[in-house]
């Protein structure tokens, strides 16, 4: 190790001793790049790391369907584990007669209880047609509606602690549409480090076509509000061995090795439930 710093450092002296216009400005910049190592290992990997052929599209085209102006809430509940019994049965009897009202430009999308990952957790994951006029308008409105804030009291009663986002569709993903059961669910959610989202979208806008010939792909969204940077990809399957069978038919498929090669390095951290659809939600 010592041989090679002073060699770079002879280099850098060099550099800097160079004559010439624009001389001094070459050398710091050839110097700062000699001694960072962040700066070296990034123009190292340059010479490797796969360049994504960049869309056409404006990058909100790219990630979001603007044409639909969805916007998506989703949100869990982390209940008491004596109440969860109690939980599932107050959310089917009140949810389904709210959303029968017209007035709320909101829909359920899908309702669970997790069975793999983190236990006595419910999630909820509502489609708000029309966007954040939609979100605003229903919530004014929710507010208003008695037989809602008694299920909002009673249900506080029962949960530990709550949390949701608002998110968006990517534009290549399936919207999400009410289909038969049983089925159970996976959430797939990829914490990604700040900046990375377009070049995930890039990447999962070729590889999606991988994983839609079982019909698995149920919906995948990123997050506007809430936690940032955050995308879930939601999965449907017969049950735990047809989710072996579907990921490991995927690995057998030129191009989808590459998809995961390029995007692991995108993320922090990533999380991976197993759930249950509720008696209500219309993804059975």
């Amino acid at each position: 190790m010592a041989p090679r710093l002073c060699s770079i450092s002879a280099a850098a002296r060099r550099l800097l001793g160079r004559p010439g216009p624009g001389g001094r400005h070459v050398a710091a910049v050839a110097a700062a790049r000699f001694y960072s190592k962040d700066n070296e290992g990034s123009w190292f990997r340059s010479l490797f790391v796969h360049k994504v052929d960049p869309r056409k599209d404006a990058h909100s085209t790219l990630l979001s369907k603007k044409e639909t102006s969805n916007l998506y809430k989703i949100q869990f509940h982390n209940v008491k584990p004596e109440y969860l019994d109690a939980y599932n049965s107050l959310t089917e009897a009140v949810l389904p007669k709210l959303h029968l009202d017209e007035d709320y430009p909101c829909s359920l999308v899908g309702n669970w209880n997790t069975w793999y990952g983190e236990q006595d957790q419910a999630v909820h994951l509502w489609r708000f047609s029309g966007g954040y006029p939609a979100l605003m308008d229903c919530m004014n409105k929710l507010k208003n509606n008695k037989e809602y804030l008694e299920f909002r009291k009673e249900r506080s009663q029962m949960l530990l602690s709550r949390r949701n986002q608002l998110l968006l569709e990517f534009s290549f993903w399936n919207e999400p549409q009410p289909r038969d059961g049983p089925n159970i669910y996976e959430l797939r959610t990829y914490k990604l480090k700040p900046g990375t989202m377009i070049e995930w979208g890039n990447n999962w806008a070729r590889a999606i076509k991988y994983r839609q010939e079982n019909q698995e792909a149920v919906g995948g969204f990123f997050s506007q509000i809430g936690e940032l940077y955050v995308v879930h990809h939601l999965w449907a399957y017969k049950d735990l061995q047809s989710r072996e069978e579907t990921r490991n038919a995927a690995w057998r498929k030129r191009g989808w090795d590459e998809n995961v090669y390029y995007t692991v390095p995108l993320v922090r951290h990533m999380e991976s439930r197993i759930m249950i659809p509720l008696k209500i939600s219309p993804l059975q």
